[in-house]
């Protein structure tokens, strides 16, 4: 069959539904790789099961996902050299003096400086989103657990500070890959038109506003609202029946004794592997530039053909051998405790592996079924220009939150939403803006999306409940965006 229909969105559908219900989001994920790859084998149950095996293979046939797994699973290491060295320890302390020094002027003002500062510092990791969400939850979880505030909000702040402050200011590997889709358009100075669209990019915007007037109100709601009651009332930073990413092995792990807590021995390694990013991007993509005009114009367009994923493992590889020889050199570890530390640190971190694994696979198959190409070839005929940015927007946050990725989202999109535009005359900013952030918004949701993952893993939250707690604010956002882009139809 080259065409699914209808059936090409079942099963993203139930599989979203299925781990949001049950909790159990690797049965959710396998039953809808299984059910997605019947379908495509014309509903032969063993030919079916046999195909979605091969398709869990066949996640390693792309280079990317394997080398996105590897850093997934090598990140544990890293969190283990940083807890064992005392340097997770020293920072905390370094964090305490701030925190003392607000809590001196008005009492409880130091939980609204800490969570700003983990918002300001994912802003700040624009650079990629892994690492963004990854530092944020990695740095700030002692802290926030000490101010009992739950691992829910951590994991909230985390996952709202990466990408969108990667798709507003889109000096990294995003923005090259979004120039790029546009050139394949035929448009003039895609820059510039990238640029300018970024101020009707409402979503990204709306969703770093909403993290910034919850913090500073202190009023939550919703799922978020019963997490922050629990943590104060109880103590307990996660749910009775939660099930954080990361196992207690990883995010308390006993430091080693007789040696001095210094912050730098994790600012070190985390720097590194935040710095290594874009060195990285430039390195991998520098062979495929040809019609560079000056070194910086190189540069840029290097970022752009550079490979994330291998940018992503250097950094991380690099920032472990960055901290084998730091604390080598100050005779923290032997040899041997830090081969120990690798191997634990990938052991524990194997079941984040094959989280990303399977949501790789659904990834995979919903390509196989059509399922972003069906639902935006089916909106093509019914649309006005005066409702095409919110129709636009409503489009790519479906394709986005049944797929589980927003880049696989900007693709197809893309192709569909500019002739489209051209054809209505509607303006071709406010499309763009319109696609890149419902693209967001639907990642944003979307339990299946590799961001979200990495920001329940890295504050050791329960993914699910990360979904539930953050989902209120992401449809606050995302019902305004909406009302906006319906404003601008029609007055523009």
């Amino acid at each position: 069959m080259d065409n699914y229909g209808w059936l090409s969105i079942l099963p993203p559908i139930i599989a979203i539904v299925l781990a949001l219900r049950t909790k159990q989001v690797y049965i959710a994920l396998l039953f809808g790789i299984w059910f997605s790859w019947v379908i495509i084998n014309d509903w032969n149950f063993l030919t079916g099961t046999l195909s979605a095996i091969e398709g869990m293979v066949n996640v390693f046939k792309s280079e990317g996902n394997t080398r996105t797994i590897m850093f997934s699973a090598l990140v544990g290491a890293l969190l283990l050299f940083i807890q064992y060295s005392k340097g997770v320890e020293g920072f905390i302390n370094q964090l305490n003096k701030v925190i003392a020094f607000f809590e001196k002027k008005q009492k409880g003002y130091s939980r609204v400086i800490v969570q700003l500062l983990a918002l300001l510092t994912g802003i700040l990791l624009f650079v990629e989103t892994s690492i963004s969400s990854l530092t944020v939850g990695t740095l700030y979880r002692p802290v926030f657990d000490k101010l009992k505030i739950p691992r829910e909000k951590l994991a909230y702040i985390a996952d709202s500070s990466s990408a969108p402050s990667s798709i507003l200011i889109p000096f990294n590997a995003w923005g090259a890959f979004i120039m790029g889709l546009l050139v394949t358009q035929g448009l003039e100075n895609p820059f510039g038109l990238m640029l300018s669209s970024i101020v009707y990019n409402f979503y990204p915007i709306l969703a770093i506003a909403i993290v910034v007037i919850v913090i500073v109100s202190k009023k939550d709601i919703g799922p978020m609202a019963k997490a922050e009651k629990r943590t104060r009332e109880t103590g307990k930073l996660l749910n009775d029946n939660s099930k954080p990413m990361l196992s207690s092995e990883v995010t308390s792990l006993a430091p080693k004794e007789g040696i001095k807590a210094k912050a730098y021995n994790m600012i070190i390694p985390l720097a590194t592997m935040v710095f290594m990013m874009p060195i990285n991007l430039v390195y991998t993509g520098w062979g495929n530039v040809t019609d560079a005009v000056s070194t910086s114009d190189h540069i840029f367009k290097a970022i752009g053909q550079g490979s994330g994923s291998s940018s992503v493992l250097y950094a991380v590889l690099t920032a472990i051998l960055v901290a084998m020889v730091l604390y080598r050199s100050q005779k923290i570890m032997k040899t041997k405790e830090m081969i120990d530390l690798v191997l634990k640190g990938i052991s524990e971190l194997m079941p984040l592996a094959l989280l990303m694994l399977l949501a790789f696979a659904i990834g995979d198959a919903c390509n196989e079924l059509g399922t972003g190409k069906f639902v935006a070839e089916w909106s093509k005929d019914w649309l006005s220009p005066e409702f095409l940015p919110a129709i636009i927007f409503i489009i790519s946050s479906f394709i986005a939150f049944s797929t589980g990725t927003s880049w696989g989202t900007f693709a197809i999109m893309m192709a569909i939403a500019i002739p489209m535009a051209e054809v209505h005359q509607a303006p071709i900013t406010l499309v763009i803006a319109a696609t890149l952030g419902g693209g967001i918004f639907g990642d944003h949701c979307s339990p299946i999306s590799d961001t979200s993952i990495i920001s329940s893993m890295s504050s050791a939250s329960d993914h699910i409940d990360h979904v539930n707690t953050q989902l209120p604010y992401a449809l606050i956002g995302g019902v305004i965006t909406i009302i906006l882009y319906l404003i601008l139809g029609f007055a523009l």
